[in-house]
């Protein structure tokens, strides 16, 4: 829908078991030959032969011919060969029935993209155990995704005839999911219009030709289908979410909801659908009542904890943000299996704190990060070493900084340029310099490194070393417009080569136009070459944008040498009350004698 319009769906509150994978495959079957040998063992103990018993497999005496064979073919295929081991177990499964053995065989077909062995492995598997649900499923799902999709057909319909009238509805799901990733949209929907004919009291039936029709564009069609399952069963909240889904339209979906949830109050998913909705919309105080609604039904809800406090955050209400990210991580505590990540809570808890001051609170929060396997461990330490940093404690911000693990080359060349960062930052520019420096040495080709490594080498006069990197950057990375402008300014700056300035910042400010800090230099290089009426439009532009110190510097001296001293020295003002110790403001003041 449009706008990324969030609503619960048929396969969303209905999986099923997925078609589209591939099948685990058995656990070191090398070395393990049972794993993917037939049930009998040699000495088969009484639980083996009873579950083999059960499944219906073979009894077939694993003979030491038949175990090299198999032990043979998965080592083969553990060493990137898949033909031979494939035909092996194929042959296996041929002779002795088993049909694990053709599953296995399916698995390495798979895994080697071979649609035609996959298909002929699959038939196997599902002639030998006809019983079975697994290789069903999987044959379904895959002539659905190949062009045999009208395989599947009679298969759907008897699963259908034969299902208990409990679980017909779960079965119609289910197919509604298959078919939903069919290629051809047109023939599945008129698979599932014929499938579903004698079933057309039921709700789920509808919900199924809503999706259908959907699906291959038929959106009156899917909101009449919607609203007959409605009429059916109007208490559903499944209908009323599907009816809201093929709208197409977030106002009109929340009408539909809004009108749900007047005669049925304790719609859970449905208010929480309409709570989001509304968030989609920008209608922030209505989605904080909703979910507040939700709130006081499941006050434990995790879900709804968190959308209020991004709620409360886009409000600007950063109190009350907290209070119920901290209510969601006191939630989380007391369900320690639950999937959730904490990290992005834990991460704004600490943004709230450094923005009122608490650096110490900030760091505490980043601190309960501490799980490796936390998708956002390597961006809490990397940040807890920054706050340190900004505390003014160099030594035991690089400390945090050696501490980090991570196996990553990435991010190990990001510790290295943040040690830099920090080391440039406290004025130790030789140092920042040298470990840049050590650092192209093990990742040469990384833009980032090799961009600020470029920005030290100027500072310390290496201007050959500098162009030759930002060139390097230009060359692994054409879309980076900061290298484009950096090298366009230095030139600039320096008064040379002003023609080819102006094409690297011109270029620079094609790949990002709104960019100020590149319309500075645009002014910069105007102002150069002479073109001051050029130079003052762009700085203003720039300015008016963002009011950066370093930009005023510039524009007051473009105003400073067309004679309007006045307002020069009032920007030159503003920049020294926002930073009385920057350097282009003071070594302009002083070049042209200038006192404020």
């Amino acid at each position: 829908m449009k706008n990324a319009f969030a609503i619960v769906t048929l396969s969303a509150l209905m999986a099923t078991h997925a078609m589209a994978q591939t099948p685990a495959a058995p656990a070191d079957a090398a070395a393990s030959p049972s794993a993917s040998a037939p049930a009998a063992q040699q000495e088969p103990d009484a639980d083996a032969q009873a579950d083999a018993k059960a499944e219906g497999l073979p009894k077939v005496e694993l003979s030491s011919d038949l175990l090299y064979k198999l032990t043979k073919a998965e080592m083969e295929f553990k060493s990137g060969q898949w033909q031979g081991p494939y035909v092996t177990m194929m042959v296996a499964a041929q002779q002795t029935r088993d049909p694990r053995l053709a599953r296995r065989a399916s698995e390495m077909a798979l895994a080697a993209k071979q649609g035609g062995e996959a298909l002929a492995a699959i038939r196997l598997w599902r002639e030998l155990a006809p019983a079975s649900d697994e290789a069903t499923q999987f044959f379904l799902g895959f002539v659905v995704l190949t062009d045999k999709i009208e395989e599947a057909e009679p298969i759907f319909a008897e699963r259908l005839a034969n299902a208990p009238a409990g679980a017909r509805g779960v079965a119609l799901f289910q197919m509604q999911q298959i078919l939903s990733r069919a290629n051809d949209k047109l023939y599945a929907y008129s698979m599932v219009t014929r499938l579903v004919q004698p079933y057309l009291d039921m709700f789920e039936a509808h919900l199924v030709l809503a999706q259908g029709a959907l699906s291959i564009g038929e959106r009156d069609r899917a909101i009449g289908e919607a609203n007959k399952a409605l009429a059916i069963k109007p208490n559903s909240e499944l209908a009323v979410l599907t009816l809201a889904q093929v709208t197409g339209e977030p106002e009109a979906a929340g009408k539909v909801l809004a009108a749900f949830l007047q005669k049925n109050p304790d719609a859970v998913e449905v208010r929480g659908a309409y709570a989001r909705l509304l968030v989609e919309q920008k209608q922030l105080e209505p989605a904080r009542e909703q979910f507040l609604l939700l709130l006081k039904s499941q006050p434990d809800n995790v879900g709804g904890l968190y959308a209020l406090g991004i709620v409360a955050l886009q409000l600007e209400d950063t109190k009350g943000a907290e209070q119920y990210f901290k209510r969601f991580l006191a939630v989380l505590d007391k369900s320690p299996g639950d999937a959730r990540d904490p990290f992005k809570a834990l991460m704004i808890l600490s943004q709230i704190a450094e923005t009122r001051g608490d650096t110490a609170g900030a760091i505490a929060w980043l601190d309960k990060i501490d799980n490796r396997e936390s998708s956002g461990y390597f961006d809490a330490r990397l940040r807890r070493a920054q706050l340190i940093a900004r505390g003014g404690n160099l030594d035991a911000a690089r400390k945090a900084l050696t501490e980090i693990e991570t196996d990553d080359p990435a991010n190990k060349a990001q510790v290295l340029l943040v040690d830099a960062q920090f080391l440039r930052d406290a004025g130790y520019v030789q140092s920042a310099y040298t470990v840049l420096e050590n650092a192209l040495l093990r990742f040469p080709d990384n833009p980032e490194l090799l961009y600020d490594y470029a920005l030290l080498a100027e500072r310390l006069d290496k201007l050959d070393l500098m162009e030759a990197s930002l060139r390097r950057v230009m060359a692994l990375a054409p879309d980076n417009q900061h290298a484009y402008n950096a090298l366009g300014y230095s030139l600039a700056e320096r008064g040379i080569r002003l023609q080819e300035a102006h094409a690297l910042i011109e270029k620079a400010l094609q790949m990002a136009p709104g960019d100020p800090f590149i319309m500075d230099s645009m002014g910069w290089v105007q102002f150069r070459m002479g073109n001051l009426a050029a130079a003052e439009s762009a700085l203003r532009r720039a300015y008016a944008v963002r009011s950066d110190p370093e930009i005023a510097v510039h524009l007051g001296e473009v105003l400073w040498q067309k004679g309007d001293k006045a307002e020069a020295q009032k920007l030159w003002r503003e920049a020294q009350g926002k930073d009385p110790k920057n350097d282009a403001l003071k070594s302009t003041l002083a070049r042209l004698n200038v006192s404020l």
